[in-house]
């Protein structure tokens, strides 16, 4: 293989971990507007105001892919300067799915939140420390990862 072929390759893994971590923020974004168009649903229903908060619960899984470009950018950088290819495609890929699932679970909990917050109008932070602290396996990701390449 030329070391054009090489770096090509390696970048694949930068599309890897972007294509992931941006399929799993669709997955969680898409999981906690549901939810959260169902309470509101029910808060109308019942003539109680609707909590715009929600619409944070729904855009928290959209970080990941945010970490995912950057990470990306960084795979992109290793793959010019000649490191392994194969090397950057496990980690696009297996970094990718950390994060991906880290944004897909964020958004089941935040689906979560949407309805116990809609219903009881309680326990917003706490909510958030439990989407905090999913978000956390992502940023760990990607600080590991940086550190990596």
């Amino acid at each position: 293989m030329t070391p054009e072929q090489i770096a090509s390759l390696g970048k694949l893994g930068g599309a890897a971990m972007l294509g992931l971590a941006a399929v799993g923020s669709g997955l969680g974004a898409g999981a906690a507007a549901l939810a959260a168009i169902g309470s509101w649903k029910k808060c109308y229903a019942q003539n109680k105001l609707a909590p715009f908060m929600l619409v944070a619960f729904i855009g928290a899984p959209l970080s990941q892919t945010i970490y995912g470009f950057i990470v990306m950018l960084q795979i992109v950088a290793a793959a010019n300067k000649g490191t392994p290819a194969e090397a950057l495609v496990g980690i696009g890929i297996f970094g990718g799915l950390a994060m991906g699932v880290s944004a897909w679970q964020q958004g089941k909990a935040g689906a979560a939140a949407s309805d116990a917050l809609a219903e009881t109008g309680q326990g917003m932070a706490n909510y958030f420390m439990a989407i905090g602290i999913i978000e956390t396996v992502a940023l760990f990701t990607l600080a590991f990862i940086l550190k990596a390449i």
